[in-house]
């Protein structure tokens, strides 16, 4: 066994074209840490519907330039195989550490495979890469971003040329093609013919970012915006002064890309403590609201005043007032949304007359709903303009939002106001999360086994009327990992995370509500279901 992890360890540095990771590994091969060779030489990271994502560094399970390369290789066969060489592979990335080289290595993989690569001109929101691959008429895009993981990790997203990222089974022959490669030596990288391209795709995207708002609407309302260290500031900034919005208010200590993040533990912002500059910046300025941008600037954040003191909103009640903002403009075409978030959608849609369809979790999902206008997941994503972007983008939800604002602002109102509104027309939709981080795997999947094993008859003391495996499937949905209890006025979905080592559950309950008066004893019963039902499940999942 040890010399077996020796040998394989010796290979793979043999092939290690970075200097750095090379290092990293000499010296843990002369050291004979076996402990730490094992933890990256035990598998390799498997290319899945999220592409790759995982912490920098030496070895097989690691992100570094030979699991890109490789991957880019995978990519560019799965590409020749189904017959997509007329077209360009367009590649962007974040400003993480090693992006750009993750970047420089996937273009030159796929020049040295015969297919055109450009580049885009430097470090820039992922919604950026998904608008430039429908575009420039791509027949793939790569994104190099770990999004709002922690520091130490990068990632690889790849779409395909209807501008979506990748679904099963795209996923598995790409990764199929990944694993065929015998020798990093038997892959072609030339050191140039690929385009970088300039500030015209740029241009086009914030041409199009216009479009998301209303003719002659209201643009007053003042915003501070915090970009967490990422790459989202040069591209909001530039489409608010088009839209006419007052500048934002920057928060200076997080407005410039920094890969150290070094103000957040976790650079989302909804991890506690993420926004905490970002409310103090609004106490100083007295804005009508906060947003913040994830790293890549796919996700949105909203924070509002709320009886003196700054609070987030939920991604549920922002994606429910982008759809009420929508459908009161006339908007029409289908409202989706995945299983995972509020069902006040639903009913805002069915009150509308608008379709509505529902889709497991992620933007790869959501973005191939036919007919789709609007889309939106509690993680923060919205997908505003469709046609321009087949993704979450949290620049155009940024102007969505804050075109919402000015137009109450004139009426007097808050954004609160409108969703009081909402919680009396549809009921209050009061969502909740628990989120277990764990080290060991196995917890996940002794709380799905526990729950799948012996499911709960009540919650809360709510009866549960129907329990789901989504392994199986459902009418309407491919098969998933996850489960899904459905109560009286409650539901509980259980899932592994797929980018982080998490368990999730997503709680919502549903409290009738009268009239304005009775808001306020609906919202103290729905935060003890809420409670009640996080203990509850906890409990029977055995975390």
């Amino acid at each position: 066994m040890h010399d077996d992890l020796m040998a394989r360890a010796h290979a793979w540095l043999a092939e290690d074209p970075d200097q750095e990771t090379r290092d990293e590994l000499a010296k843990l091969i002369d050291a004979g840490d076996t402990a730490e060779l094992s933890a990256r030489f035990a598998g390799t990271l498997r290319f899945g519907t999220a592409g790759l994502r995982g912490e920098l560094g030496a070895g097989p399970l690691r992100m570094n330039r030979s699991v890109v390369i490789r991957a880019a290789a995978g990519l560019a066969a799965y590409l020749k195989k189904h017959g997509r060489t007329d077209g360009v592979v367009v590649i962007g990335y974040d400003a993480r550490h090693k992006s750009a080289d993750f970047a420089r290595d996937t273009a030159a993989v796929m020049v040295g495979a015969g297919l055109r690569a450009a580049v885009l001109p430097r470090p820039l929101p992922t919604p950026v890469l998904a608008f430039a691959v429908r575009h420039l008429g791509a027949v793939a895009g790569v994104e190099v971003t770990a999004s709002h993981n922690p520091p130490r990790d990068n990632g690889y997203k790849v779409y395909l040329g209807d501008g979506s990222q990748i679904v099963p089974p795209a996923d598995a022959e790409i990764a199929a093609e990944i694993d065929a490669i015998a020798s990093l030596h038997d892959v072609p990288r030339p050191d140039s013919g690929w385009e970088t391209l300039d500030e015209a795709v740029l241009d086009a995207y914030l041409a199009r970012t216009d479009a998301v708002l209303a003719e002659g609407s209201a643009r007053t309302a003042r915003t501070v915006y915090t970009a967490m260290h990422g790459v989202g500031k040069d591209v909001l900034l530039a489409a608010f002064a088009r839209a006419g919005f007052p500048e934002p208010v920057l928060v200076a200590e997080q407005a410039e890309p920094d890969p150290d993040f070094p103000t957040v533990a976790f650079p989302n912002p909804e991890e506690p403590g993420a926004m905490d500059l970002a409310f103090a910046a609004a106490r100083a300025t007295d804005p009508d609201l906060v947003i913040a941008n994830d790293p890549d600037a796919d996700r949105c954040a909203v924070a509002v005043e709320d009886a003196g003191r700054w609070r987030m909103l939920r991604g549920d009640e922002v994606g429910a007032l982008l759809a009420a903002h929508l459908v009161r403009r006339g908007a029409r075409g289908t409202f989706a949304e995945s299983i995972v978030s509020s069902s006040l959608l639903r009913r805002i849609a069915e009150k509308a007359g608008l379709p509505y369809e529902e889709t497991l979790t992620g933007f790869k999902w959501i973005a191939r709903v036919e007919g789709l206008r609007y889309g939106y997941e509690e993680a923060l994503g919205y997908c505003v303009d469709p046609q321009g972007v087949r993704d979450k983008d949290g620049i155009t939800a940024a102007l969505l939002i804050t075109e919402l604002a000015s137009q109450l602002k004139q009426e007097n109102r808050t954004l609160l106001d409108l969703l009081d509104d909402l919680a009396v027309e549809h009921g209050l939709h009061a969502t909740d999360q628990l989120s277990v981080r764990v080290q060991d795997l196995s917890v996940i999947s002794d709380a799905m086994r526990r729950l799948r094993e012996r499911p709960p008859t009540e919650l809360a003391g709510l009866p549960v009327t129907k329990a789901e495996d989504l392994t199986r499937g459902t009418g309407t949905l491919p098969p998933t990992d996850g489960l899904r209890y459905t109560l009286t006025g409650a539901r509980v979905i259980v899932r592994p995370s797929g980018t982080e080592p998490k368990l999730k559950c997503y709680l919502e309950v549903v409290v009738p509500v009268a009239a304005h008066t009775e808001l306020p004893a609906a919202r103290a019963r729905a935060a003890e279901l809420l409670t009640a039902v996080k203990r509850d499940l906890s409990a029977a999942a055995g975390i």
